[in-house]
C-alpha cells in the first residue's frame, strides 16, 4: 500500500501531516472543542470559495452535497436548466429530475466544454428556478466556464438560483462564488483538499437561502436548516465526522500558507506538463481546446492496438500508479491521469516515465524520454497567470 501512488480525480494522495491529524483522539462533538475546529474550517473554506457567506458542512460524499443542494431549494414541478458535459453532469440532472423537478437539458460533445450559443438558446425557454452547472467535469476532463455562463444566466433569469457542482474543481481552478453570483457550490473533502473522504461542504448565498425556507422538496439529514441552526452553536446536527475534520482544518491550513495563487497556479503548470508530455509521445488526449482542460485529470486515447485497462494494471503492478479509467461510453476508449491536490512536477515526470515504459513493452511507437522532456520544456516556459484565468 505504501508503494502506491493515487493519480486519479480523487480521492486524492493525503499528506503525512494531515494524515497524523486523523490520530488525535476522540472529542464530544457537542464541546467548545470541536466548535473551535468547526469554526477553523469554516474561515478556511470561505477563504478558498471566495465567500462572505455561509459555509456548511455534511459528512457526506460530495453526491450527497449535491442532493442537499438540490432538495433544499427546490420543490416538484420547478422548471430547472441542466448544462451536461459528462457523467456527473447527468448525474446532477438525474438527482433533480428524480425530485420531481422538470429537467431540461443541455448536453455537449465528449471532451468539450458548454458552448455559450447554445446556453443562450435554452435559457429562452426559461423562465427557471435553478441551472445546474458543473464546473470540473472529471469523466471528460473538461473545465467548463462558469463564470461567463453564470454571467448570461444573471443577465436572463437575474431570480434563478446558480448551482454549481465544484466537487473536483474548487482548489484547482479559478472559483469566484460571491464575484460570479454562484448560489450554492458543493465541493467535497477527498478532491483538492487532500483530506479523506467523509465531507461535503456547501457555499450557499442569501438567495439561496430564502429559497431553502420556500422549497418543499422533503429532506431530513440533509437539511440544511437545520444545519445552519446547529452551527451557529459551533455544532452539527447529526454526529460529524470528527477525525475527518481534525484532517481538513490542517489541510486549509497548508493550504492558505501556499496561497491561491500558488495553488492555482500549481495545477496548471501541471496540467501543462502532462499534456505537453503526453502530446510529445504522440498520444491523442480527449479535450483538444486548451481554455477548456481541467486542471485536476487528463483525459488520454492510448495508442492503437493498446487496453486502456491493460495499461492501467500494469502501471500499477509495475509502478504502482493508480490511473483512472474512462466511464459511461468512454468506459473502453481512455484512461485518466489525475493531478490534483498533493501532486507535484515530481508526480508528473515519473507518471510520464513509467508510461513511456509500458507503452514500449506493449509495442506502441513511443520513443522513451520524449514525453519527459516535452514536460520540462513546457515548463520552461513562462509561467502564466493561474488566478481569474
Amino acid at each position: 500500500m505504501h508503494d502506491i501512488r493515487l493519480m486519479i480525480p480523487g480521492p486524492t494522495p493525503v499528506p503525512d501531516e494531515v494524515l497524523r491529524e486523523m490520530a488525535r483522539p476522540m472529542i464530544n462533538h457537542r464541546s467548545p472543542m470541536f466548535s473551535a475546529i468547526l469554526a477553523d474550517c469554516r474561515k478556511g473554506a470561505q477563504w478558498l470559495y471566495r465567500t462572505s457567506h455561509d459555509v456548511i458542512f455534511m459528512t457526506a460524499s460530495g453526491t450527497g452535497g449535491l442532493e442537499a443542494a438540490l432538495v433544499n431549494v427546490l420543490s416538484p414541478g420547478d422548471r430547472v436548466l441542466s448544462l451536461v458535459s459528462g457523467v456527473f453532469g447527468k448525474r446532477f440532472a438525474d438527482m433533480a429530475q428524480v425530485f420531481g423537478a422538470e429537467v431540461h437539458r443541455v448536453e455537449t460533445r465528449a471532451g468539450e466544454a458548454y458552448d455559450p450559443a447554445r446556453v443562450a438558446e435554452a435559457l429562452e425557454a426559461g423562465p427557471f428556478k435553478a441551472v445546474l452547472m458543473t464546473h470540473n467535469e472529471t469523466s471528460t476532463a473538461v473545465l467548463n466556464p462558469i463564470e461567463q455562463v453564470a454571467a448570461m444566466v444573471r443577465a436572463r433569469w437575474p431570480e434563478a438560483l446558480i448551482l454549481v457542482d465544484a466537487v473536483s474543481g474548487l482548489g484547482s481552478a479559478p472559483l469566484e462564488t460571491d464575484a460570479w453570483g454562484l448560489d450554492v457550490v458543493v465541493s467535497g473533502s477527498q478532491k483538492a483538499f487532500s483530506v479523506p473522504p467523509g465531507l461535503a461542504m456547501l457555499a450557499v448565498s442569501p438567495r439561496a437561502w430564502q429559497a431553502v425556507g420556500e422549497a418543499r422538496c422533503p429532506r431530513f439529514y440533509f437539511d440544511l436548516g437545520k444545519a445552519r441552526d446547529f452551527d451557529a452553536k459551533g455544532q452539527t446536527p447529526w454526529t460529524p465526522a470528527i477525525s475527518v475534520f481534525y484532517a481538513l482544518a490542517k489541510a486549509l491550513e497548508r493550504m492558505q500558507a501556499e496561497g491561491l495563487e500558488g495553488i492555482l497556479g500549481r495545477h496548471l503548470e501541471l496540467t501543462t506538463g502532462l499534456r505537453s508530455g503526453l502530446r510529445a509521445l504522440g498520444m491523442e488526449l480527449l479535450v483538444k481546446d486548451e481554455a477548456a482542460a481541467s486542471r485536476a485529470v487528463t483525459a488520454v486515447f492510448p495508442p492503437a492496438g493498446v487496453a486502456p485497462s491493460d495499461f492501467r494494471k500494469r502501471m500499477q503492478a509495475q509502478y504502482g500508479i493508480v490511473l483512472a479509467g474512462g466511464q459511461g461510453a468512454l468506459t473502453d476508449s481512455i484512461f485518466r491521469v489525475g493531478h490534483l491536490g498533493h501532486c507535484s512536477r515530481v508526480d508528473i515526470l515519473g507518471c510520464l516515465a513509467a508510461l513511456e515504459s509500458v507503452l514500449v513493452e506493449l509495442g506502441a511507437p513511443v520513443e522513451p524520454g520524449r514525453g519527459v522532456a516535452g514536460a520540462q520544456l513546457a515548463w520552461q516556459q513562462p509561467r502564466p497567470a493561474a488566478v481569474g484565468a
